[in-house]
């Protein structure tokens, strides 16, 4: 009967690490495609010649990346979002995302934000108090929080990231 127990958990964390890592690629490939809509040539594309670099750094098949590159002339419904909201203690954050449904996405990203504690910002009211930088958003005046804070921001990093949708988040802790 052990024997059995022992492949059930073997079985369940390989399907947990084989949904994060198709979580990711999924996020990688939409990377691509978003940034080959403007040049499929990566030489002269540097936000795809980046995107096609991590995705080959996180070990995605060659031919996914050739795939969504390729698929990237059908794509043109894909957007960025950007969307500021403010966390647990007052912790500023900026979401990044790439969807073929902005209502959706921002609908979906407000439900988890507020289910954590937190609450979409308007537009601008964040932003402000970050400078783009070559790979992220770099926090002008960085927050000190509690350890409280810590873990609720934490978990709700966690919860937006597992968003198909979302890209990226920045916070200014």
């Amino acid at each position: 009967m052990s024997g059995h127990n022992k492949w059930s958990q073997i079985k369940n964390q390989k399907g947990a690490t084989d949904k994060k890592r198709g979580q990711l690629f999924s996020k990688l490939l939409k990377a691509i495609s978003i940034a080959a809509k403007t040049e499929a040539n990566p030489q002269f594309n540097p936000r795809l010649r980046s995107a096609m670099e991590k995705a080959k750094e996180f070990n995605v098949p060659q031919d996914n990346i050739e795939r969504a590159v390729s698929k990237a002339s059908e794509a043109k419904n894909l957007e960025d979002i950007v969307v500021e909201a403010y966390g647990p203690e007052g912790v500023a954050l900026i979401i990044e995302g790439i969807t073929d449904s902005t209502n959706r996405s921002i609908s979906e990203i407000k439900h988890i934000l507020t289910e954590n504690g937190a609450k979409i910002a308007n537009p601008g009211s964040v932003l402000w108090s970050f400078e783009k930088t070559n790979n992220e958003w770099k926090a002008k005046f960085p927050q000190e929080i509690s350890e409280d804070g810590r873990k609720k921001v934490a978990s709700l990093i966690e919860a937006l990231e597992e968003h198909e949708d979302v890209q990226n988040v920045t916070t200014n802790v």
